[in-house]
């Protein structure tokens, strides 16, 4: 099973995205409505990958990343952003994140991103099916 964590602040956010990776049998997903919340959970449990909303209510999606990247180096990051590739790339410089995501991602960036997930797991060894 591969563990997501989805962090937004508002539910209708991301959810064709969402129901997207929701197809996949061997996909769970958690949720979490604020960085707060998500750090808390990072802390407590062991996620594939951990996607973020470009604003939360209590940060920004980047500065969580920042924040996760601190806790665990390891950690697979996805951010939603608005930025132009190049202004992410600089924003984020230095956090290992994964390609950013637009700001209305739907089911052709959801099925882009597994794919990454699962090349990136089968490169560490914990597989994907």
């Amino acid at each position: 099973m591969i563990d997501i964590l989805i962090i937004r602040s508002d539910k209708d956010s991301l959810s064709d995205f969402t129901s997207a990776m929701e197809k996949h049998e061997n996909i769970s997903i958690s949720g979490a409505g604020s960085g707060a919340g998500a750090l808390e959970l990072v802390s407590s449990g062991n996620f594939h990958l951990v996607i973020t909303d470009e604003t939360l209510e209590d940060m920004t999606g980047l500065a969580l990343a920042r924040k996760l990247v601190m806790t665990n180096p390891m950690i697979n990051c996805a951010v939603v952003s608005s930025l132009s590739h190049e202004d992410f790339h600089e924003a984020s410089e230095g956090l290992g994140l994964l390609d950013p995501l637009p700001a209305v991602p739907g089911e052709k960036e959801a099925e882009e991103l597994l794919q990454n997930l699962k090349n990136i797991l089968n490169m560490t060894g914990d597989g994907f099916q």
